[in-house]
């Protein structure tokens, strides 16, 4: 086996800066309706919205949200959304009925065997063939059911309890799952299969959940059943423990997370927006509108926001960071990755730090994880590499 003797230096630079410049809400051309429910595509730049009540349409967006087009799906109550890393296989679910599915970024739809529900919130591993839907609502309880080829067939959870389930995460690879109910989280371990509930998790009205690419890492966020405003709980070890974070008490609704787990966000009905980017450690105020916020969604490397207002418009906050460009040996290659950015990035190379290349052999997005991945040979003289904007 030949040894790797290249001396590396990893220089990362995005629109050489070092730091997150100062961004603001800015609303995208979607209609003011009922939105509920929002997903994104890793990169962040397909987009799927969904609106309840009688009247609720589905809208899809292939441009980060510069246009936004009608789904074609009959107006419902569309309780919430999901799409796949790359953003071609979506999902949609009724409160008070089936789930459809889409394989082309939402241009054409297929009502599939789902059975009638009220179901609350979908989730999708991140090639989009793992599904897991969980129904209930107000004062009516459901079940959990999973899929594992694309929503063609589905199971129910047979171990897991008919109860008021509100939400439903899934790690990048559709193996861990999380959900929520108003008193309890359950997690499973092998794609929806087997439930367990978690013995330490408090007894709250928990209302949204979020998960890390790799399942690891958790938020949820609850409200209070007399006083409306609640907590956010994390988790860094699949959902076996929760603690509570600094994030105020608000009448929260969403949450989303990175595929590092590290960089959260919560809306609150209140009219604020919270972010976090230290795992919960911390929680920050922004400058979002004071609206009254439904659901929000991120993207994979947590730098590109996606909220709705019931009644309102949908929004987006685009923050600029550089990207962390990991290095590792993969038998004698050398890997290079990052998370797959929401900012277009190429990937250079240089024998003496004056002159960059292009790299030409094309990332291969992880599915576990969320990252692009360069694989190259080694080679017996020294070589230094970066990220930069085209």
């Amino acid at each position: 086996m030949k040894a790797i003797k290249i001396l590396l230096l990893v220089v990362t630079r995005l629109m050489m800066a070092d730091f997150a410049l100062a961004q603001t809400w800015t609303q995208t051309s979607a209609p003011n309706t009922n939105w509920v429910s929002v997903a994104s595509s890793a990169d962040g730049k397909i987009l799927i919205a969904s609106g309840l009540r009688i009247v609720g349409p589905v809208f899809v967006s292939t441009n980060a949200g510069t246009s936004w087009m009608n789904s074609g799906l009959p107006a419902n109550s569309w309780s919430s959304v999901s799409a796949s890393a790359d953003g071609s296989k979506m999902a949609a679910v009724q409160y008070g009925g089936v789930i459809y599915t889409s394989t082309d970024a939402g241009a054409a739809w297929t009502s599939n065997n789902a059975p009638y529900q009220y179901w609350s919130s979908i989730a999708a591993s991140a090639d989009g063939n793992k599904l897991v839907a969980v129904a209930g609502g107000g004062t009516v309880s459901g079940p959990i059911y999973f899929s594992t080829n694309a929503g063609a067939i589905w199971t129910q959870a047979t171990n897991a309890p008919i109860a008021i389930w509100h939400a439903v995460a899934s790690s990048s690879d559709g193996s861990k799952l999380v959900a929520v109910q108003w008193g309890n989280i359950f997690t499973s371990t092998n794609s929806g299969g087997l439930w367990q509930q978690a013995s330490n998790a408090p007894s709250l009205f928990w209302v949204s959940v979020a998960s890390s690419a790799d399942g690891n890492k958790l938020v949820a966020a609850a409200n209070n059943a007399n006083s409306g405003s609640g907590p956010i709980y994390t988790s860094t070890n699949s959902g076996m423990n929760w603690m509570l974070s600094s994030a105020p008490n608000k009448i929260w609704y969403s949450v989303a997370s990175s595929a590092d787990g590290n960089k959260l966000a919560a809306v609150a009905r209140t009219g604020q927006i919270y972010t976090s980017a230290d795992a919960g450690a911390n929680w920050v105020s922004n400058s979002a509108p004071a609206f009254a916020w439904y659901s929000v969604a991120s993207s994979a490397d947590g730098n590109k926001l996606l909220a709705a207002v019931n009644n309102g418009g949908i929004w987006t906050l685009q923050t600029t960071t550089s990207p962390r460009l990991n290095l590792s040996r993969m038998n004698s290659n050398l890997a290079l990755s990052w998370v797959l950015p929401s900012t277009n990035v190429v990937l250079q190379q240089s024998t003496d730090l004056l002159s960059w290349a292009d790299v030409t052999n094309p990332p291969i997005l992880n599915l576990i994880n969320l990252q692009n991945q360069v694989t190259l040979s080694p080679t017996n003289s020294s070589g230094f590499y970066r990220l930069k904007t085209p």
